[in-house]
């Protein structure tokens, strides 16, 4: 698998404001971390290319440029975790992103950095980029809360930008509202803590020490669960094993959950030390699940795919944050669903699709989402074409997604359309 998208960023952002310097190894080469890295250069990190990774030179907490305007497409990794950084980088700065980035919210953490002293304003929609960075007003504050309900990328921001603002005795961080797709903020903790700053959970908040991140000197970045998904779900639909390396047991990415869900619906899954694996079901088709899909909403769109081809009806729950991904996901997979002759059923933050009692060939709209084209590809195990318009969108996370789905069924044998349809 390429590297994690969101341990990428991440790791690229601690190793700009850490001491020394951090040979970053796998790191991911799409459109939302070159946007990181074009930024990390425009504050003034040096970053060289190395044979084997690439070395990000830290500036130990403060940016040589004090005055930079950023544009960083959709990338919301990139966006919420910039803002938080800067709030207190002493400078200028304004930060701004492709039409979509405009309707994606930022007031909430917005709101938690103006309260600790930041001086953030919108350019032009309340709540919304882009937004201008001004130099922040003298803190005394020990405690923020922020809301997190609509993404936990304002928690990761807050947390890693939390160790340069933090009083002696610590930054205390509150949580109002439910905490959404909580395994990316662990992997947040646990990144923070490779980078030599610990924290704390007591009495429901979050302890940021006070001080400086140290590079651990070399770090080698994951395999993509989020992507994994694809592969896996391929081998639990197609017969399989489908193997997925570079992410296994001890990942610190939420998503190696999804090979949970497919085992509930009855594949056969195996998980190594850095391997994944799935399979059909032994015998019969993949069940129906109904399951609560909070901490893995990215992966879960994937399971929307298996779900046309399970032996009854599918219901993912609690997964409001797709209204504000990279397009209303649940929208567009309502409409993208039904061409293929699924029933699908919406609401505010639930997905229900019952898998087509006909199958028919459909040209997918993607509306510039990456997952909409991967996860919709795999619906050709049916045995009908599937289009897909605008494939070039996965260049955003996986740039050579169809040539990697090519290689992995190029030979094997194809279903007939009688034998897709029942």
């Amino acid at each position: 698998m390429p590297g994690s998208k969101s341990i990428s960023n991440r790791a690229l952002l601690l190793s700009a404001l850490a001491e020394g310097s951090t040979l970053l190894i796998d790191l991911l080469d799409a459109d939302d971390t070159r946007v990181m890295r074009e930024a990390m250069t425009a504050l003034g990190v040096t970053l060289v290319a190395a044979a084997d990774g690439l070395r990000v030179d830290g500036c130990a907490g403060r940016f040589p440029a004090r005055e930079a305007r950023l544009f960083l497409g959709n990338a919301g990794t990139a966006f919420r975790s910039l803002t938080a950084a800067l709030a207190f980088a002493d400078g200028r700065y304004e930060l701004d992103g492709v039409a979509r980035m405009r309707e994606r919210p930022i007031g909430d953490l917005v709101d938690a950095l103006n309260d600790l002293g930041a001086l953030i304003r919108y350019e032009e929609r309340a709540g919304f980029p882009p937004l201008r960075i001004e130099p922040a007003r003298a803190i005394s504050a020990d405690r923020v809360a922020v809301r997190s309900d609509v993404s936990s990328q304002f928690l990761s921001g807050l947390l890693m930008a939390a160790p340069m603002v933090a009083p002696r005795g610590g930054l205390r961080i509150a949580v109002q509202g439910t905490l959404i797709s909580q395994p990316y903020v662990k992997m947040t903790v646990a990144l923070m803590q490779r980078f030599g700053i610990v924290v704390r959970e007591e009495g429901g908040e979050f302890v940021v020490p006070a001080g400086v991140y140290r590079s651990p000197g070399r770090f080698v970045v994951e395999g993509d669960a989020s992507g994994a998904s694809y592969f896996l779900a391929l081998g639990a639909i197609a017969g399989g094993p489908v193997r997925v390396e570079g992410v296994g047991r001890d990942s610190v990415q939420g998503d190696v959950r999804f090979a949970d869900a497919l085992a509930a619906m009855g594949a056969t899954i195996e998980v190594g030390e850095g391997h994944i694996s799935a399979a059909a079901p032994a015998a019969g088709r993949l069940r129906g699940i109904d399951a609560d899909f909070n901490h893995i909403p990215d992966a879960a769109m994937t399971i929307a795919i298996a779900a046309l081809f399970a032996d009854g009806p599918s219901t993912l729950r609690n997964i409001g944050s797709w209204r504000v991904k990279e397009t209303d996901r649940i929208a567009a997979m309502t409409t993208e669903l039904r061409k293929l002759g699924a029933a699908v059923e919406e609401g505010a933050d639930w997905l229900r699709v019952t898998p087509p009692r006909t199958w028919r060939e459909a040209t997918i709209d993607t509306y510039d989402d990456h997952r909409m084209a991967m996860c919709f590809a795999l619906a050709a195990v049916a045995g009908l074409p599937v289009h897909i318009r605008d494939p070039k969108c996965v260049a955003k996370t996986f740039p050579d997604y169809f040539d990697r789905l090519a290689a992995l069924t190029a030979g094997a044998p194809q279903p007939t359309r009688d034998q897709a349809r029942s």
